[in-house]
């Protein structure tokens, strides 16, 4: 039998400070707490039914790469262990053990900084019709899935509400500077190609992902979740087969569901069942063992 998943916190006597589509972060004066609860969005709506141990997996897998990729980019992470935190925090450990962590306070830069190295998703579908993502070109007779001669860097426009809107390079250096959205780029391409090696060699094809940067001072870390489940695609090796979407340890599984129902894609959401609700969970926690060895 499942836990009961974690839809929403109320911390009384902690300052809340903004809650998003899965995390809610709360202001600590010096620093936030980042908790992720088990809520689930997809098309950009979130979902009445939780996954749970969701934001236990988002949390273990950022602060697994967090580590891992610290000597490309410093990131906000400060540190998961609940009896680190400060004392108001501790009468919440039921609640907050496994998926919360103290984090920097930084100024966002508001762009998401998506990276592919394969051609699926909202990228199989804009080629498909131009032949590009983003304003790159791409080789003529790419098939879905295909592994892209060179990995790109596609950002989008990162919104509280609504879809985020796929733009090109020279877009994001007119919203934010040439110089800002160049380092963005190399930092984002190198942090892809270090994750999708290790993740390859225990049997896990990362084929996008998205990051995102914040500054402190002059200073850009990484910021928010890295290279999970919600905020990549990640596919089995052994089962990659190209020209067709591929079985994936993410929130796909989710889409695919939704998209054989006649919901529109707008609010209200349709709940999922119980048989979809479990698997997701499953991928979740499989993605977390084969990327870090280690369980809840």
């Amino acid at each position: 039998m499942l836990n009961q998943p974690v839809g929403f916190t109320k911390l009384e006597g902690v300052k809340f400070f903004k809650r998003g589509k899965v995390r809610e972060i709360y202001d600590l004066d010096d620093k936030f707490l980042m908790v992720a609860t088990d809520r689930i969005s997809c098309f950009d709506v979130i979902l009445p039914t939780g996954i749970p141990h969701k934001g236990e997996v988002l949390t273990k897998l950022s602060v697994f790469w967090f580590g891992f990729t610290e000597d490309i980019i410093p990131n906000h992470f400060i540190t998961d262990n609940i009896r680190t935190f400060p004392k108001e925090l501790q009468k919440y450990e039921e609640i907050l053990k496994h998926r919360s962590m103290l984090v920097k306070k930084v100024v966002p830069i508001p762009v998401e900084c998506v990276v592919r190295g394969y051609l699926s998703g909202s990228g199989w579908k804009e080629y498909q019709k131009t032949q590009s993502i983003c304003g790159i070109n791409l080789p003529k007779g790419l098939k879905e899935s295909d592994k892209l001669p060179q990995v790109i860097f596609t950002p989008s426009t990162k919104e509280d509400i609504g879809h985020d809107m796929n733009v090109t390079q020279d877009y994001i250096e007119k919203s934010i500077g040439k110089d800002i959205a160049q380092k963005l780029k190399d930092i984002s391409i190198s942090l892809y190609k270090k994750a999708a090696q290790y993740a390859e060699s225990k049997g896990i094809i990362i084929a996008d992902t998205k990051f995102e940067f914040g500054k402190i001072g002059n200073e850009i870390i990484l910021i928010d979740e890295v290279l999970t489940p919600d905020s990549s695609r990640f596919w089995p090796k052994d089962q990659y087969e190209t020209g067709k979407p591929q079985p994936s340890f993410d929130k796909q599984f989710v889409r695919d569901y939704l998209e054989t129902l006649t919901w529109d894609k707008t609010p209200p959401a349709p709940q999922l069942p119980n048989d979809i609700v479990n698997k997701t969970t499953q991928k979740y926690l499989q993605a977390l063992k084969i990327i870090t060895e280690e369980k809840l």
